[in-house]
C-alpha cells in the first residue's frame, strides 16, 4: 500500500499539536499533498521551532489556540473545523519534565485523550481518529525483542505510564462508543525516538547535540548505553498516513499498531552521538553525564510486523540518511535559507528516496 495524495488532496484533517516538531512535519506533509489542516495547539512549544522557521501557519486552512486539557475548547474546535480524520498528536512528550510535573503530564496526555475521543463521539462525519502515543506505552520488561501489538501497557516513569493509560483509555472507546463499522474508526500508533531537523524539544538528544554544535561546548550524555529504535520522523508520520488511509475503507483495522525502525536501527545513544557528530563541521566533543537522573529504561524496541503484512508500511528513511538529512537541514538554517522550501523539499527527498543535499 502506497500513500495515496489523491485521497489526501482535499481530505478535511482535524491535527492537534500541529506547531510541535512531529506535528509541524505533519502539516506540512498534508499541506504538500492539498489536504484542508485545521490545526489545535496552545502554543508553540520551543524557541525556535520547526513551526516558525518553516512558516507550518502559511499553510494551514485554519489554526485553533486551546488547551487539550479543556473539554469544552476541544470539542467547539472539532465542530468548528468539522473534519473527517482527527489525527491526535499533542501530548507533554518528555520523560524527565514528567517527572518534575507529574499532575500535567497526565492531565494532558490522559484527560487530552477523553477529551478528543469525547468531542468525536456523535459525529458521525468523523470517520477516522488516529491516536498518537509511543513506544513506552508498553510494560518494558527490558528483553531484547521487540513489542508486539498486544503486549501488556504500563510504564515505569509517570510518561510512559500516561501513554499506557492513554491506550487503555482509546482502547474503551473504541469497544464502547466506536464498535459499529459504519461508525468512526479509531486506532493508535506508537513509535518513538523520533529525529529530524528542526527539533528543539528540551532534553532530547539530537535537539542537545544541535545545541552544543552551535555553541561548540562539551555534550553531555547520560545514559550513553540505552538502545533505541531511532529513525527519521518521516517514517512514523508515513505509518500514521498510510493507517488512518486504511481504516476509511476497512474498520476492521481498528486498534493498536507499531511503527518501528528495523532492528539494525535500534542502536545504542553513543553510536548516534557519534554518527553524527562526525557529520558536523567542527565535530564537538562529548562526555557521560554522571547524573543523578531519573530512571529511565535501557531498552526499547517495536515489532512492526503487523504494520508491514496488514498495512504494507516500511520504513522509508535509514538511520544514516536520516542523520544527512538533519545535517542538512540545519546547515540549510545556518545559511539563511528558506526553511519552509527545505521541509518541504526534504519531504519529497525523503519519501521518494532521492535524499540529496537540502
Amino acid at each position: 500500500m502506497n500513500i495515496d495524495e489523491a485521497f489526501w488532496r482535499d481530505r478535511r484533517v482535524l491535527l492537534t499539536g500541529h506547531t510541535g516538531f512531529k506535528g509541524g512535519w505533519l502539516a506540512l506533509w498534508l499541506q504538500s499533498m492539498g489536504s484542508r489542516v485545521c490545526g489545535l495547539s496552545c502554543g508553540v512549544p520551543s524557541e525556535p521551532s520547526l513551526y516558525e522557521l518553516a512558516r507550518v501557519g502559511e499553510g494551514m486552512k485554519e489554526e485553533i489556540v486551546a488547551d487539550i486539557r479543556d473539554f469544552q475548547a476541544v470539542e467547539e474546535a472539532v465542530a468548528k473545523a468539522s473534519p473527517e480524520i482527527v489525527i491526535h498528536m499533542a501530548a507533554q512528550p518528555l520523560v524527565r519534565r514528567s517527572f518534575a510535573d507529574p499532575r500535567e503530564t497526565f492531565a494532558t496526555n490522559v484527560m487530552g485523550t477523553v477529551n478528543v475521543l469525547e468531542a468525536v463521539r456523535g459525529r458521525p462525519a468523523v470517520r477516522v481518529v488516529v491516536n498518537i502515543t509511543s513506544d513506552k506505552c508498553y510494560e518494558n520488561r527490558g528483553w531484547e525483542w521487540g513489542y508486539r501489538e498486544d503486549e501488556p501497557m504500563g510504564g515505569h516513569d509517570p510518561y510512559s505510564s500516561s501513554k499506557g493509560a492513554a491506550e487503555l483509555v482509546t482502547a474503551a472507546y473504541r469497544r464502547s462508543f466506536f464498535a459499529a463499522p459504519e461508525g468512526t474508526r479509531v486506532a493508535t500508533a506508537r513509535a518513538g525516538n523520533v529525529i529530524g531537523g528542526g527539533d528543539w524539544g528540551q532534553e532530547r538528544l539530537v535537539p542537545d547535540i544541535v545545541r552544543a554544535a552551535i555553541d561548540g561546548r562539551t555534550l553531555q550524555i547520560r545514559n550513553p548505553a540505552a538502545v533505541r529504535p531511532w529513525q527519521h520522523v518521516i517514517n512514523p508520520l508515513s505509518g500514521y498516513l498510510l493507517l488512518a488511509q486504511a481504516l476509511w475503507s476497512s474498520p476492521e483495522l481498528a486498534g493498536g499498531w507499531n511503527f518501528g525502525p528495523p532492528d539494525d536501527d535500534a542502536r545504542p545513544v553513543s553510536w548516534v552521538v557519534e554518527q553524527l557528530l562526525e557529520r558536523w563541521s567542527g565535530r564537538p566533543t562529548w562526555e557521560p553525564d554522571p547524573g543523578p537522573h531519573p530512571h529511565e529504561a535501557q531498552y526499547l524496541k517495536l515489532d512492526s510486523s503487523r504494520a508491514r503484512a496488514r498495512l504494507g508500511w516500511h520504513p522509508l528513511v535509514s538511520l544514516e540518511a536520516a542523520l544527512e538529512s538533519i545535517v542538512a537541514w540545519h546547515e540549510a538554517l545556518g545559511a539563511g535559507t528558506d526553511m519552509r522550501a527545505v521541509t518541504l523539499t526534504q519531504i519529497e527527498q525523503l519519501v521518494t528516496g532521492s535524499v540529496g543535499a537540502a
